[in-house]
This record gives structure tokens, sequence and C-alpha cells, in this order.
């Protein structure tokens, strides 16, 4: 069993007391003293903005990166430029988690951008589509690094409820950047080639790459973890083994299996099922706009209502959407008009705009002593396993929306699943923190 500390009941943000190794108020003073709360926000917002944006701006080029490897119009075969991103992120995040409580947030942070920028112009260069996801795997890999910064340093100031407000913001703009993003890269398509889009996509992370400098070191070297493999073994151990946690990680990992595959399809569906492919740009952003409101929403409800009893009744209006999208899409034998799978997808979307930054806070709660481990174990749980949930939903594509539809359903149930199984010991797991392996 884990080593615990208890925490006291309560969720609102922890006492002004050094916690065990972790001194929460220090590293939220040491931030203050450099950053107002606007600005460390955006800053943390613009570092988990470099893998959505990395996404969703080249989805517009779609069409025309088909015609430039020779494929067919309705060719599926460029979704795994998606998901090979999503896989390096997964599988970059349980290297440089761990390492960030060895090393300090801000090293990790600097080796993961320029990894980042480097495989975005090995993008834009690809001769080949072979080529173009192994740079895109690469590209992964290095936006693995400000991801788990941003996690990390987020969790190292805040706790409780103020956590869950900061992260609910931050981890919403890994969902919301489609509402912007494709109509850029429709912008940066329709003015030059689809490798000016990855070059965009370079500039951003140089950008924020730079722009991070200002932000202050929060892991104190007296609070790291020793460079010992057997250490970060029994760390990644510690999370692996946390029910409470691991429960809500994969129920995130359903969510992002929907998500996932919601990314990679969208297009083919609105070209190849609606006829509409030059207005994907718009009909995406008007998804992702939903999606915004829910940001919006959850942002002001968590002020008033705990986290616990938000998901509780979100995972409901998830699952019932996802009923509705079956019911439209077999009504329809699978090719239904635009407007009612728009119509569909309305509560589904406002659903995981609550879904995502939630489950991802609730799970981080008693992860304070190895934070960076912690969110790398769930970073990289739900991205991957969630990639490749996503990528199966987009193989058993049919020219229909009903693998989706099915699929979506099925995922809200397992999701729901699992989160009642945190649910139910869900105040023993905030009273009680893990401890840092010795």
């Amino acid at each position: 069993m884990p080593r615990v500390a208890s925490l006291g009941r309560g969720t609102g943000s922890l006492p002004q007391a050094k916690l065990g190794r972790y001194h929460v108020s220090a590293a939220r003073e040491l931030i203050e003293s450099r950053l107002s709360r606007a600005t460390f926000t955006v800053m943390i917002s613009a570092m988990m903005a470099v893998t959505a944006l990395a996404i969703d701006m080249m989805l517009p080029a779609f069409t025309e990166m088909r015609v430039s490897f020779g494929l067919a119009p309705d060719s599926n075969a460029l979704a795994p430029v998606v998901t090979f991103f999503f896989i390096g992120v997964a599988l970059g995040t349980p290297i440089l988690g761990p390492l960030s409580d060895a090393l300090g947030r801000k090293p990790i942070l600097y080796i993961g951008g320029v990894v980042y920028v480097a495989a975005a112009i090995g993008a834009a260069l690809a001769p080949s589509l072979p080529l173009l996801f192994l740079a895109r795997f690469v590209g992964g890999l290095g936006a693995a690094g400000p991801r788990v910064v941003a996690l990390s340093v987020v969790r190292d100031a805040y706790e409780g409820q103020a956590m869950a407000r900061v992260m609910s913001f931050v981890m919403a703009v890994f969902i919301l950047v489609p509402v912007v993003a494709p109509s850029v890269g429709s912008l940066f398509v329709a003015i030059g080639p689809w490798q000016l889009t990855f070059w965009a996509i370079a500039a951003y992370g140089a950008v924020v790459t730079v722009w991070a400098i200002r932000l202050p070191e929060t892991l104190h070297p007296d609070h790291r973890l020793a460079l010992q493999f057997n250490r970060l073994v029994a760390a990644t151990r510690i999370v692996l083994g946390h029910r409470f946690t691991m429960s809500l990680t994969l129920a995130q990992t359903a969510a992002f299996g929907f998500f996932a595959s919601l990314i990679a399809s969208s297009q083919l569906f609105i070209e190849d099922i609606f006829g509409l492919g030059d207005w994907f740009a718009l009909i995406f952003a008007g998804q992702a706009a939903i999606v915004g409101v829910g940001v919006a929403v959850n942002t002001q409800v968590l002020k008033k209502v705990q986290i616990r009893f938000v998901l509780r009744g979100v995972f409901v209006g998830y699952i019932l959407g996802g009923v509705l999208l079956v019911f439209v899409s077999l009504a329809w034998g699978g090719r239904p008009p635009l407007w009612a799978y728009l119509v569909a997808t309305v509560p589904i979307l406002f659903s995981h705009a609550f879904l995502m930054p939630n489950l991802n806070a609730a799970s981080m709660l008693p992860m304070g002593a190895i934070a960076g481990t912690a969110a790398a174990v769930i970073g990289a749980t739900s991205m991957l396993f969630g990639a490749v949930l996503g990528a199966l939903i987009d193989r058993a594509y049919n020219g229909t929306v009903t693998p989706f539809a099915v699929s979506s359903l099925a995922l809200a149930l397992v999701g729901f699943a699992l989160f009642k199984r945190a649910d139910r010991i869900w105040d023993t797991a905030i009273d009680h923190r893990v401890e840092a392996p010795v």
C-alpha cells in the first residue's frame, strides 16, 4: 500500500503550511511574485495548446495532403497523422514526467519545446507518408514536455477545488483550440501549400517555449526525487496502484477515445457523408464552440459545487447524448442530415467540456508529492489508450456515422462505471495523499 498523509476534510485550498515534503503555498507564492494570476493561467494554457494546435490546425489541409500523397478523396489513410502524434505524447509523458520530478519543471519544458519545434519542421519537409508519421510521432514526444509541466506546475501550486478551477480552465484549452485552429489552418491552406501549417505549428511552439522563460521553477530542490530508477519505478507503481486515481484515469481514457476519433474523422464525415468539405472549418468550430460554452459553465459551477457532484450529473448527460446519437444514426440508416447529426452531438460535446478537465483534476488530488510522475502516468494512460480506442473507431468507418455513434455510447457507459468505482472511495482518497517514495 502507498504511504499516505492525512489532508483533513474539506474541498477548499489547503492550509498555508508545508504538507510533508511538498510546500504548495510556497510554489503559489513564487508564481504570484513574478506573474499575475491571469498571466500565469494564460501561459499554462498556451503550453497545453501546444498539443491541441498541432492537431487541429492541420486538419483543413487533409484534402490537399491526400492529393499530394496520391490518396483517394474518401481515404482515411491520413488519420494516423493524428494517431501517431497522440501516441508520441502518450509515450513521452512517462519519461518526461518522472524526469520533471527529479530535474525540475523548466528543463523538461525546454527539452520538449525544442523537440516539438524540430519535429514540426520535419513534418513540413517530409517527402512521404511514413516520414510524415515519424515526424508526427517525434513531435508528440516533444509536446509531452509542455503538457506534463503545465499539469505539474498547477498541481505544485494548488490543491482541492482551487486546483480544480485552474485545471478546468487549463485543460479546457486542449478542447477549445478547435474553435480557432481549423479556421487558421484554412487560411494557411488558402495562401500556401499544406506544409505552411506545419511551419506555423513550429513557430507557435518556439514562441511558447521562449515566453515560458518567465515562469519560475515551482519544484524546490529539496522536494525533488533523486534520479534513481528504483524510486521512479516506485513512484510510478504508487500511481498505477492507486484505485481512486486510476479509476478516474481510465474514465478519462474512455472520454478521450471518443474525442480522438472525433478529431481524426470529422473532416471525413463532413466531406464524405454530408458533402460539405468546404465548410469543414466553420462546422468544426461550431462544434468546438459548444465545448467552449461548457467550459465557461463548468468554471462557474465549480465555484459553488464540489467536483464530485459535478461529475455525477455530467455523466448522466453524457450517456443520454450517446443514446440520442445512436438513435439519430439508426433512424437515417447511418447517414443522417447534418442538422440531426449536429443536434445529437451537442449534449455529448457539452458534457465532454466538463468531463476531461474535472476527471483530470480529481485524479491528481492525492498525488501532490509525486505530481510530475502522476501527471505522466495519467496523461500517458489516457492519451495512449484513448488514441488506440479512437483509431479502432476510425478503422470501423463504413461510410456511415453508426460505428462512431455506437462507440460513443459504449465509451460513455464504461466511463461512468469507472467513475462510480472511484466515487465509492472518494472521501478516503481526498483525506489522504501519497508520500514520495524514500
